[in-house]
């Protein structure tokens, strides 16, 4: 059956017009996300408690979670004085903990690890763990998880493993420049220079130290997602670029956190004040659908 001219246009037209709508409404993932820590609202975590406190920073329970895919979460915590956190376990999660000040203890089933300013620690799947305050000023620390993927049979360890940073040697790193010391904290199980290699999504945990007017020369991770804390000073952070080539750069200073999808270029450009240097806190892990 022939369909009139008329009646044909009147179908292609209608049909242009919805793929137009279509595509005005539809929504891209961010090629990267930034928020500022200050800022941030407390919500409900497993950890919560009248006394402990959590503020997600990236991932669950924090906007465009959707857009992180190996990090299950990255979130602040505060534990008030003589307060303390939920039993809490995570069968298929990895974790790590960054204690930024103040001190606590943590409760497992093969005793208590004490846990001060500048400690860091590997928790591995299914340990079972609470966080106290006894006395004096609260703690407070950065925690991030990250998915194990179904069906992994790799054995993990079954300790909790800490260190901390005055162990942490400051040194250049290949392929970056020299105007960057890095602090190499926790690597994967492979890694032989790290302090503690024990990650399997986790594939480093480090803090960038920056020359004035220093750089780590922008980059990107073609199997990595990465996350950005600052910790001190100011700068510009490199997120994302145009069509040009050129970096997108954005003014920072402590409390801006960053996180970077998959080949998302990154990088920070320091200030040039002599006296005030700029300290960043890294995390890159898998990208869990990426080839090996």
């Amino acid at each position: 059956m022939l369909i009139p001219s008329r009646t044909r246009n009147t179908i292609l037209l209608t049909f242009l017009a919805a793929s137009c709508l279509w595509g005005a409404d539809r929504q891209v993932d961010p090629t990267f996300l930034h928020c500022y820590l200050p800022d941030l609202q407390e919500k409900d975590s497993e950890l919560s408690t009248s006394t402990c406190h959590y503020k997600p920073v990236f991932g669950e329970g924090a906007p465009g979670a959707i857009v992180l895919k190996g990090i299950t979460r990255i979130g602040e915590v505060t534990l008030d004085s003589g307060g303390s956190s939920q039993m809490v376990v995570f069968p298929h999660e990895e974790q790590i903990f960054v204690i930024l000040e103040g001190s606590c203890v943590l409760i497992n089933r093969d005793g208590e690890v004490s846990l001060r300013k500048d400690d860091f620690l590997y928790l591995p799947p299914d340990i079972h763990y609470k966080l106290s305050v006894s006395s004096g000023s609260p703690c407070h620390f950065l925690v991030a998880g990250f998915r194990i993927p179904a069906g992994t049979v790799t054995p993990f360890s079954t300790k909790v493993l800490r260190a901390n940073l005055e162990e942490v040697p400051k040194q250049t790193v290949a392929g970056h420049p020299p105007t960057v010391l890095y602090q190499l904290m926790i690597g994967d199980v492979k890694s032989t220079r790290d302090r503690i290699a024990a990650g399997h999504v986790l594939t480093s945990l480090y803090i960038m130290e920056f020359a004035p007017g220093g750089t780590n020369s922008p980059h990107h991770h073609e199997t990595e997602e990465e996350f950005y804390l600052v910790l001190e000073g100011n700068g510009e952070m490199v997120a994302g670029g145009g069509l040009t080539g050129i970096e997108g750069r954005y003014p920072v200073k402590a409390g801006d956190a960053y996180f970077f999808r998959l080949n998302c270029t990154v990088g920070f450009y320091n200030n040039d004040d002599p006296v005030k240097k700029s300290r960043i806190l890294g995390i890159r892990s898998l990208f869990p659908f990426s080839k090996p």
